[in-house]
């Protein structure tokens, strides 16, 4: 194991506070990844990401934790969308494009701002990439409840989001409060992206949230099937990139380390090109099955 796995991963403090959030993240994100892929909305989820950029580096100017200002702010983003008209099919890209180029103009003068004001030169590379291994460990309780929350959000929300997002109208017709349903799901995103950003980083966080989804959707078709896979699969590329970056201390440049992010997004993108052969050769065994007994009968 010494060969896979560097001395004092498993003792370490940074490395427990790492897997606890890590893994609490990408449980939540399976679920609302796959909603995110169904709903084709994974503009509105990466615009969140991105607009999360403001929250964090206000937080940083404000001198208090970047998850308060990655949660404040998204969820501020994901009302002015549902004002916007997010809700509605049409006017989805464009309430996002607004809305995110708002907060991307007020990123660029939070980020100026700390570079000339406070001099915190990191703070831009923290945000963006995120840095899961300087999660303070207060921080797990106020994650782990957040948690919480959305998957409360999502059982409560689920089967009347799934019916709104293949069909608004039949979902309407049945009674199916379809706005407020929309609006519970975009609040569950907003806590999802933002926790997302304080593990990989603001810019990277779609990748966690709509990638283990989109491969996940690809192996079944069933959505329960589905967001259990997808947890899975992001649960498991959290643990491998947590691990490979602890292991890259030992990597050139030596006691550098390199970004949690990167791996996490490799083993994501690894995982969504291998999901895509696996599930084509699943379907053709299905129709080489199905084949003798249709001419049978």
């Amino acid at each position: 194991m010494s060969a896979l796995i560097a001395p004092g991963f498993f003792s370490s403090g940074p490395v427990h506070t790492a897997l606890i959030v890590g893994t609490a993240v990408a449980v939540i994100s399976g679920p609302l990844g796959v909603f995110t892929v169904i709903r084709g909305q994974a503009f509105a989820g990466e615009a969140l990401g991105d607009i999360g950029t403001t929250g964090g580096a206000g937080a940083f100017l404000a001198g208090v934790g970047p998850v308060w200002g990655f949660l404040v702010i998204n969820v501020l983003a994901a009302g002015l969308m549902e004002l916007a008209g997010v809700q509605r099919q049409r006017g989805r890209d464009l309430a996002t494009g607004i809305v995110l180029g708002a907060g991307l103009g007020l990123a660029a003068l939070f980020l100026y701002l700390n570079t000339t004001v406070h001099n915190t030169t990191g703070a831009a590379v923290t945000i963006l990439f995120g840095s899961v291994f300087s999660i303070a460990q207060s921080s797990v309780p106020i994650v782990v409840v957040l948690a919480v929350v959305v998957l409360m959000l999502m059982a409560v929300a689920a089967r009347p989001l799934l019916l709104a997002s293949a069909s608004p109208e039949l979902a309407a017709a049945r009674g199916v409060p379809v706005r407020l349903v929309g609006f519970g799901y975009l609040l569950a995103l907003a806590l999802s992206v933002a926790l997302c950003a304080l593990t990989i980083g603001a810019i990277l966080s779609t990748a966690l949230l709509v990638g283990p989804a989109a491969a996940a959707l690809r192996l079944s078709r069933r959505p329960g099937a589905a967001v259990v896979t997808a947890s899975l699969l992001g649960v498991g590329a959290i643990w491998l990139g947590i691990l490979l970056a602890y292991d890259s201390y030992d990597w050139p440049p030596h006691h550098q380390g390199w970004p949690v992010s990167f791996f996490v997004v490799t083993v994501v993108f690894a995982a969504y090109l291998l999901s895509g052969v696996v599930g084509e050769r699943s379907r053709r065994r299905s129709r080489a099955h199905a084949r003798p007994a249709v001419s049978a009968g």
